[in-house]
């Protein structure tokens, strides 16, 4: 059975899994990808865009059911808490419930109630949502998603950032949006060759948005869409008026001495202020704790791509872990998400088998050896309290030396836009507003 996007270009409708109408046949300029970062060889393509619509054969929703059904358990952990990962109970009945109640069919009209397209980019099917505002003087929004996350998780800021108005916002506050799956994450194409790190993905959002016609734009992400966003800030194509990030990057913001005390393992620098040293507690007990994850794929993704693209639970498994630990709600993401939210993810990257392919980009921005600059564009930073990394605003000068906005959220973790729409669209309103162009 067919259970991902060729790159090949053939009609959609010859695909097995997916579907989309026929080519819009829009006109677009051809922005040639300048050099990237790595030796690959980099091109563009002809700017074609077509329609797209998620259309699941019935046969795949039952395989995945009786894949489930056929799960061999292991036994259970050995402590009473999650230190030795995902409890056991929890997954059981988060898989029964996915087997015998979830219905992705919902998902998929939550997906196709909005625009979706398909475009190749530097040879890559590259698939996003594109909302255009009905208000004048919108301001043209790229937002990029994370692992283990998708499109689904900004599904929910659509409305507020695109029609303010009636989400307590001003008309002078909306926003086009521009939604991609990062390439080798749900229906984005995946890569047969190396070298889409994020330095080639801003790259290749930046030939995406002037495709669109948008001749000046923001971006936004956080975890991986905010690497790409500062990607993008330190290529500072012309057009980029500025980006906003609820992550920020350890490696670029943690003192000198913090990051060689974190490095050889001894205590936090009496440099530091009591919040500060917080932070570093906070850090070292993340790298000590809850960083394999990111160690596995960035060294060996295939390795571990092995079971995450034959067992459904195995896949669910090593979502569920991280969304977990990352919430606000730390290890009690229900109370942060509906189960739907949480098996509308799972269940997308089940279906395309992006499980494997979506960790490759771990290795992929190793392997690039990207020197972290700072971003030469104005900048933003929203830092939520359920997010693994809360620098303080005096940390951020060198990677962002023109930062313009900073806040401290009241509520919301790593998965902000997912768990907090509202508030942070709220944050993003206040973050642009400064960067729209008079």
């Amino acid at each position: 059975m067919m259970t991902q996007l060729s790159t090949e270009k053939r009609p959609l409708s010859r695909r097995a899994l997916l579907f989309a109408g026929a080519a819009v046949g829009l006109s677009s300029t051809i922005v040639p990808l300048a050099a990237a970062t790595n030796s690959a060889s980099v091109t563009n393509a002809a700017g074609e865009i077509r329609p797209f619509r998620a259309a699941v054969p019935e046969g795949a929703l039952a395989d995945m059911r009786r894949r489930i059904s056929a799960t061999r358990w292991p036994d259970s952990e050995t402590v009473t808490d999650r230190s030795q990962g995902v409890q056991s109970r929890k997954l059981k009945d988060l898989a029964d419930y996915w087997r015998s109640s979830y219905d992705w069919r919902q998902a998929e009209r939550r997906l196709n109630a909005v625009p979706q397209f398909l475009t190749e980019i530097d040879g890559l099917d590259i698939h996003f949502i594109h909302v255009r505002s009905r208000h004048q003087n919108a301001l043209p929004l790229i937002m990029t998603h994370g692992w283990p996350g998708s499109v689904f998780e900004l599904l929910k800021v659509i409305g507020p950032l695109t029609d303010p108005t009636a989400h307590g916002g001003k008309a002078e506050d909306a926003f086009h949006l521009v939604l991609p799956s990062i390439p080798g994450f749900g229906f984005s194409g995946k890569p047969t060759t190396t070298g889409w790190n994020p330095q080639r993905i801003a790259l290749a959002w930046d030939i995406l948005m002037k495709r669109l016609g948008y001749t000046s734009y923001v971006s936004q992400g956080g975890d991986w869409g905010a690497i790409v966003s500062d990607a993008l800030g330190r290529q500072a194509p012309e057009g980029l008026l500025g980006i906003h990030v609820n992550r920020v990057e350890r490696a670029t913001t943690f003192p000198v001495d913090a990051a060689q005390a974190l490095k050889s393992g001894g205590p936090a620098p009496n440099s530091l202020s009591p919040q500060e040293k917080t932070v570093f507690a906070d850090a070292r007990d993340f790298l000590n704790n809850g960083f394999g994850y990111a160690a596995i794929m960035g060294t060996r993704p295939e390795t571990v791509g092995y079971g995450l693209a034959d067992s459904p639970v195995g896949l669910a498994a090593w979502l569920y872990d991280k969304i977990a630990d990352w919430v606000f709600t730390r290890g009690e993401p229900e109370l942060a998400l509906t189960r739907d939210d949480i098996l509308d993810n799972i269940t997308l990257y089940w279906l395309t088998n992006t499980g494997p392919s979506s960790g490759r980009i771990y290795w992929e921005n190793i392997a690039s050896g990207a020197k972290l600059t700072a971003v030469k564009v104005p900048a933003a930073v929203t830092v939520f309290p359920g997010e693994v990394y809360r620098p303080p605003k005096t940390w951020l000068s060198k990677a962002y030396p023109r930062l313009i906005y900073y806040n401290v959220a009241t509520k919301g973790g790593h998965f902000a836009a997912w768990e907090e729409p509202e508030l942070f669209s709220e944050e993003l309103r206040a973050a642009f507003k400064t960067m729209r162009p008079s």
